[in-house]
């Protein structure tokens, strides 16, 4: 048996699977992923039941499910997570042309649910949003591509990522779904300015991405409808953004107390978009605070630790996988305090969905892989290893 050292962690090469993983994984963001999910069916009790009522369910209906798409969620993760960067990038590049292929089907095979929007397929005992599934595996895919790029000889990877990037967006404007088309633009952005992208080149995406939403707010009146309630001086007292609102200011510092809220029974996403107003009105500004220094705590240490990573991939990679749950987070919250206009974006690992719990899961079981303690070896080793 051989030992290699990184940092304080001492790697024995001959130990079984869960112990070497124990020992290299990042146990404090798994704890808090753990913590953010004990959160999340918290509130499910007190948000859930006015939904399960209306639908003719038992009051902790959702719960359940919530609980079951949460155990194949974690489970996978954790699964995901024993796996080495080279497994995670066969498998992400297959998934992606996958979830690729569902996306674009989506037109002829999905349904609106009749919310305005195809973007989701009916399986009968559950349904399936292909979109929440594309993101993690985008990203495997492009840092891929990019990390090629630098090779010696290596494939223009920027270009194709840039062409498979456009042509995502199409298939998501589509549906539409500029939620969605908005991450995809950032993950591969943070990805491309980790490769050493030009400044010049991440303004002119910045125009584009303007340019775009321009064009949007002219020829969509679902995207004009949410731009002009957002930058309207008066909040109407009957919306989603005005409840929210109200739910926030009533719970104060300390809330209201378990099951004394009011917002879910007029919130008709309290379970899923707005569930920080159901955890600002019942248990206050404390909890909204540890989940924001939840989701702080694992972008931070993940961010530290690529850093210390030498495989291209891998940082590329792990740093679109970590922009992208915090921009999620960040965005749903900020909709609920009216930061940002109204997007239906659930809060990862909290907010109530199967699609999203199991694909957040994918997503935080591969950054896991990525920020794993692994032996570097020696930086004059690496280099002249690239350049053979």
């Amino acid at each position: 048996m051989t030992e290699m050292a990184h940092g304080t962690v001492i790697v024995h090469t001959g130990d079984a699977v869960i112990p070497r993983w124990w020992s290299t994984i990042d146990r404090v963001t798994l704890g808090c992923i753990f913590a953010l999910f004990a959160i999340g069916i918290l509130l499910g009790f007190a948000a859930s039941p006015p939904l399960a009522e209306r639908n003719g369910h038992d009051p902790f209906h959702y719960v359940i499910r919530q609980a079951a798409f949460g155990g194949l969620a974690l489970s996978g993760m954790v699964l995901i997570s024993m796996l080495s960067p080279i497994s995670v990038r066969r498998w992400g590049v297959i998934g992606f042309f996958v979830a690729v292929a569902a996306v674009a089907l989506l037109p002829i095979f999905g349904t609106d649910y009749g919310m305005g929007a195809t973007r989701w397929y009916s399986l009968g005992f559950a349904s399936l949003q292909p979109s929440e599934f594309l993101k993690p595996v985008f990203v495997v895919f492009t840092a891929w591509m990019m990390a090629a790029s630098q090779e010696v000889a290596g494939p223009p990877g920027k270009t194709v990522s840039l062409f498979v990037t456009a042509v995502i967006l199409a298939f998501l404007a589509l549906q539409p779904d500029f939620g969605q088309a908005v991450l995809i633009i950032f993950a591969w952005s943070v990805i491309y300015f980790v490769a050493g992208a030009p400044m010049i080149l991440l303004v002119g995406v910045v125009g584009a991405v303007g340019a775009a939403g321009m064009f949007a707010y002219s020829a969509s009146e679902h995207f004009r409808r949410r731009i002009d309630g957002f930058l309207s001086e008066e909040v109407g007292a009957n919306t989603q953004l005005a409840y929210a609102t109200d739910a926030i200011r009533e719970g104060g510092l300390f809330g209201t107390g378990l099951g004394e809220g009011s917002v879910k029974w007029t919130l008709p996403d309290a379970h899923t978009d707005f569930i920080i107003a159901v955890a600002a009105e019942e248990y206050g500004f404390v909890l909204v605070a540890i989940i924001i220094a939840l989701f702080l705590t694992i972008a931070i240490r993940s961010f530290f630790r690529l850093m210390k990573e030498r495989d291209p991939f891998a940082r590329l990679a792990g740093a679109g996988l970590v922009s992208l749950l915090a921009l999620q987070a960040f965005i749903n919250m900020g909709v609920a305090v009216r930061l940002l206009p109204a997007k239906g974006m659930t809060l990862p690992f909290v907010s109530y969905g199967g699609s999203s719990l199991i694909a957040t899961g994918i997503a935080v079981g591969m950054l896991l892989v990525f920020t794993r303690t692994r032996p570097q070896g020696d930086i004059a080793d690496h280099l002249l290893s690239r350049g053979r």
